[in-house]
């Protein structure tokens, strides 16, 4: 027996694991209504205002409606401050301008129908990310059960973050590039606002010659950009960058908190590694997955498999990523499932799909409670065994 437990994980059968996804879905939906039915005016039995997050981007298309710059921190919190005080709390604005035109309608509307119309909107854009995915593998669904499941869905509604955005242009967009190659480079370009999630797609598509989505996504983000240059003046750029210094000061401060987020460089933080050598170990993973994601795409065409390998690196490259960011992985997961749909389990891999999609149950309370820092080492099993695939696609 020993490792062979987890090796082949035989024991986690179809039976047993869609147990698991009915019993995983039960458990998020009721907190889910626990926490709406116990919040008083917007306020929940902890005191955090619903959506959490989110009152970082509705005070911003306010403050964009009013004309003032949502980049000086101190009229941000300032106007936070005036739907929702709590001592110590303050949710940062460090988006680039590019993100300013989605957020610039959100100050039409009162805070919750705004949080309400983000979520069903970006949702709505996510699940028809997933549903191509699932098409073009050959996969029925998603099923509801499935995506009720996933822990960073319920996550992500919680804080009323990005995550369903960011993961629908990059997921849509690297999956159009074979057949929608300007499409995919619009998408793309449109996923500058999260721009940390996309240092491995230009490695991609200029290993494997996607000239016509690089062209794409430059002239997308390029009119995205001089959109908010022409909406909210040309200075905003210089006060984003005039603020980049404190947003990586907060990284590296922990002032976001290290057990919340999930890479390498906050995981060995949070273990007590130096600053310095942390993000040294950081750079030297950014690099290696820069190198295999460039092999695996030199000079060969665009596949899914490729698509899947950028995206489950995508967390593995930035040192700033959060456990709701992990909905990006529901592509590379989406597409393990489909090959061992087709070809069976190789070792190891049915509970690395397992681990890592249940990780956001327990990723963050085991950091907190003990230190132990999970979620980078399953990102690295993710990427593994979605570049193991794609090798043997290739082969």
């Amino acid at each position: 027996m020993g490792w062979d437990v987890l090796r082949k994980a035989e024991w986690l059968g179809e039976s047993r694991a869609r147990g698991y996804l009915v019993l995983l879905a039960l458990a998020q939906a009721g907190m889910l209504v626990f926490l709406l039915a116990t919040a008083r005016n917007g306020i929940d039995r902890n005191g955090f205002l619903i959506g959490t997050d989110f009152i970082s981007f509705w005070t911003s298309g306010r403050m964009l409606m009013a004309g003032a710059n949502v980049y000086d921190v101190s009229a941000h919190i300032a106007s936070q401050r005036e739907l929702y005080t709590l001592p110590g709390e303050y949710t940062a604005f460090f988006y680039p301008p590019s993100f300013l035109p989605f957020v610039w309608p959100l100050g039409f509307m009162g805070y919750f129908p705004a949080l309400a119309m983000w979520l069903l909107v970006t949702g709505a854009a996510w699940l028809a990310a997933m549903r191509a995915w699932f098409a073009a593998l050959g996969l029925k669904g998603p099923a509801l059960v499935l995506l009720c499941a996933f822990p960073p869905l319920m996550i992500t509604l919680t804080h009323g973050q990005t995550s369903f955005l960011v993961a629908a242009l990059l997921g849509g967009g690297l999956l159009l590039v074979p057949n929608r190659p300007w499409l995919a480079g619009v998408l793309i370009g449109l996923a500058t606002i999260k721009p940390q999630f996309g240092l491995l797609v230009p490695v991609a598509l200029l290993a494997s010659g996607q000239w016509r989505t690089i062209a794409g996504a430059g002239a997308s983000a390029l009119a995205l950009a001089a959109l908010a240059a022409l909406a909210f003046g040309p200075q905003v750029w210089g006060d984003w960058l005039a603020i980049t210094q404190t947003a990586g000061d907060a990284t590296d401060s922990g002032s976001i908190g290290f057990a919340k987020m999930v890479s390498l460089f906050a995981g060995l933080r949070l273990v007590g590694v130096p600053s310095g050598l942390a993000m040294a170990a950081q750079l030297g993973l950014t690099l290696a997955v820069a190198a295999v994601v460039a092999m695996a795409c030199w000079r060969r065409s665009f596949t899914p498999g490729h698509a899947a390998l950028v995206l489950a690196g995508a967390p593995l490259a930035t040192p700033f990523v959060l456990d709701y960011d992990m909905l990006l992985t529901a592509f590379p997961l989406a597409y393990l499932f489909a090959q061992t749909r087709e070809r069976g389990f190789a070792d190891w891999e049915r509970i690395t799909i397992a681990a890592v999609f249940a990780a956001g149950v327990f990723a963050r309370p085991l950091a907190i409670s003990t230190s132990v820092p999970i979620m980078p080492l399953l990102l690295i099993a993710l990427f593994v065994a979605v570049w193991r695939r794609v090798r043997a696609e290739a082969a």
